[in-house]
């Protein structure tokens, strides 16, 4: 059976309210007493009740983590990227996925009330009024790439439109008009401010009408194959498919490869969030990259700011950058002076490649 604080006392030769107020820090306890009721807690092994003790310091130290899903390498590296941070701070993770539905995401918030101190919610969808209403009980949250009114969150959010127009910028560089974009979900953030970007750049350069060289997918390696398999039927194959995530470009490229399509010699492949996986593709994944466990371990530290007390402040809202990588799937000829993981251009101004490295598939 587990020793219980009443035991603690006891060995102590203490009152319970004495080893209560030792362990939570509350109230004071002479520096020899707290001497000794710490060597029995060490000698008895004793752990306080979780439940009990967050109803004496109101602190569960824990944070909740609402995803969108929780399956694939960019949740796992953002969830990486949270734990780390929190895990430095004593905290652990109580972590749910809503699958984008308004239902599910309500569901979720009613269920963690009084088991979290604080929440990192990435849902492009969640309406932040609605998110406000379903969190009654003030607890602080961080949005993660979400819509977001000013007044009532902290956020932070990926530079998605110019890290997509840097991305189609580059395909245009090497003499790509024909370029596709393989979309993410409607009315997803993320998926909208790619394909923004998108058809800035096209629009820019004078390239085709980007609408009949859009498709439809979901984020997933499965939508890009079947892009992959849509894209074969057109009589006109485009020169360059940009997707809106690595998962989907992924995708494509097994369905090229299957197809006897040559990448990048026949169709050249970029995506976006530079996943671990992209290096290791055939070929290697021309992709934006987002720093994405820096960006979970940001909301974190966003939301620690929240918890030690700064609910009057100004709300904070960050950007983080991303940076173009440069790899064969997009044409470029890598030279062995490069770094195994490809060549790097800061996403917020034009690509411009050595005259030696240009190439149009």
């Amino acid at each position: 059976m587990s020793v219980t604080i009443r035991e603690v006392a006891r060995a102590a030769s203490v009152s319970v309210a004495t080893v209560s107020r030792a362990l939570n820090g509350k109230g004071p306890v002479r520096e020899e007493t707290q001497r000794r009721i710490r060597a029995v807690v060490d000698r008895l092994r004793y752990s306080p009740h979780g439940a009990a003790l967050s109803l004496i310091t109101r602190k569960t130290n824990t944070l909740g983590v609402l995803l969108p899903d929780v399956h694939g390498e960019f949740f796992s590296e953002l969830i990486r990227g949270i734990d780390s941070c929190a895990r430095e701070r004593g905290y652990h993770l109580l972590v749910s996925g809503s699958h984008s539905d308004r239902a599910e995401i309500e569901a979720v918030l009613r269920a963690t009330r009084g088991r979290v101190d604080g929440m990192i919610v990435m849902s492009p969808e969640v309406d932040p009024h609605a998110l406000k209403t379903n969190s009654t009980d003030g607890i602080p949250i961080v949005l993660v790439n979400g819509m977001n009114d000013r007044r009532l969150f902290d956020s932070i959010h990926i530079d998605n439109f110019g890290g997509a127009r840097a991305m189609v910028d580059h395909l245009i560089s090497f003499g790509h008009r024909r370029i596709a974009h393989l979309a993410g979900p409607a009315g997803n953030r993320d998926a909208t401010e790619r394909l923004r970007g998108y058809r800035d750049a096209m629009r820019s350069f004078g390239g085709r009408s980007s609408r009949e060289l859009e498709l439809t997918g979901d984020f997933r390696e499965d939508a890009g194959y079947q892009a992959g398999r849509r894209l074969l039927t057109w009589k006109d194959l485009p020169t360059a498919v940009f997707a809106a995530n690595d998962a989907m470009a992924i995708g494509l490229l097994a369905c090229f490869q299957e197809s006897g399509v040559r990448v990048p010699q026949d169709v050249a492949v970029a995506g976006f969030d530079d996943i671990p996986i992209a290096r290791f593709s055939t070929p290697p994944l021309s992709t934006v990259r987002v720093p994405i466990a820096e960006l979970g371990a940001r909301a974190t530290r966003l939301l620690f700011r929240a918890l030690a007390g700064a609910t009057r402040r100004p709300r904070r809202q960050e950007t983080l950058s991303t940076t173009l990588v440069v790899r064969e799937s997009c044409g470029a000829a890598v030279g062995r002076d490069a770094r195994p993981e490809g060549t790097e251009f800061p996403s917020n101004r034009k690509t411009t490649l050595p005259t030696e490295r240009r190439h149009s598939p």
